[in-house]
């Protein structure tokens, strides 16, 4: 029998790249936007391309995480790929998968190697960056949190890293548009982190290591200004998540 891919796309006032998005994802036999109740012309985009626009509501929620397996569930077809709304799909990874389906074995899932960008640049850091986006429908669950990646009913293999030609490229955002991302993304952190004991020195500690790993183990410190930029974002995000974790913790703004 044979099998179709459903790309299923979760987006919140996403009008800035989801054009060029939807133009790498033509060639799938669905593409299931799944719209929290955005503000920008995002759905009116979808719609132009055709695609099976859902709604969840947006409430409190400050990441698609909540609306991930409502999306997934929305799509017709038994396999599915996640693309993010600043997400392009190459041509070779759609061929990749669409050989992939015709024998899957046991796996019931694949993770996909990733490029992120920083201010242009693509770090050695920053690949293969595995996410966990294509699988089977059926009894994928994707818990409420970001940064976190679904539950799937099988095995799971990866995408080789140097078919690099496979790999998502996560468009660079704006320094602007990632502290803006970073205090929604990092609320939602807190959740899963709450027991988690914070001390002084673990919040001296953490942050630099992991600006020390990025920069100097990971080779940051060879690409200039990007580089150096993506360390210290890296650190911020730790730096802040813990910093939230402790002022729950102490009832600080409760």
């Amino acid at each position: 029998m044979e099998q179709n891919i459903s790309v299923v796309i979760n987006t919140y006032n996403a009008s800035k790249y989801l054009a060029r998005v939807l133009d790498t994802v033509k060639g799938f036999d669905e593409v299931v936007v799944c719209d929290m109740e955005s503000t920008d012309n995002t759905v009116a985009i979808a719609k132009e391309y055709h695609c099976n626009v859902i709604t969840f509501p947006k409430a409190n929620h400050k990441s698609a995480e909540p609306a991930r397996t409502f999306a997934i569930q929305s799509a017709q077809s038994d396999w599915v790929l996640v693309v993010d709304a600043d997400e392009l799909v190459s041509e070779a990874l759609r061929s990749y998968l669409y050989d992939f389906i015709k024998n899957p074995g046991e796996v019931r899932g694949l993770y996909i190697p990733r490029k992120n960008y920083t201010m242009n640049v693509c770090l050695p850091s920053s690949y293969p960056d595995y996410q966990l986006r294509f699988f089977m429908k059926e009894g994928t669950v994707w818990p409420p949190y970001v940064h976190t990646f679904p539950t799937v009913q099988g095995a799971l293999d990866y995408i080789p890293k140097k078919r690099k030609d496979c790999a998502f490229d996560h468009l660079d955002d704006s320094t602007r548009a990632c502290i803006n991302r970073l205090n929604n993304y990092t609320d939602n952190e807190v959740e899963k982190r709450a027991f988690k004991k914070v001390t002084l020195f673990k919040l001296i500690a953490s942050p630099m290591v992991r600006f020390l790993k990025q920069y100097f183990i990971k080779g940051g410190i060879f690409y200039g200004i990007p580089g150096y930029v993506q360390a210290m974002r890296s650190a911020q995000y730790k730096f802040t998540v813990l910093c939230k974790v402790y002022e729950q913790q102490v009832g600080i703004g409760a």
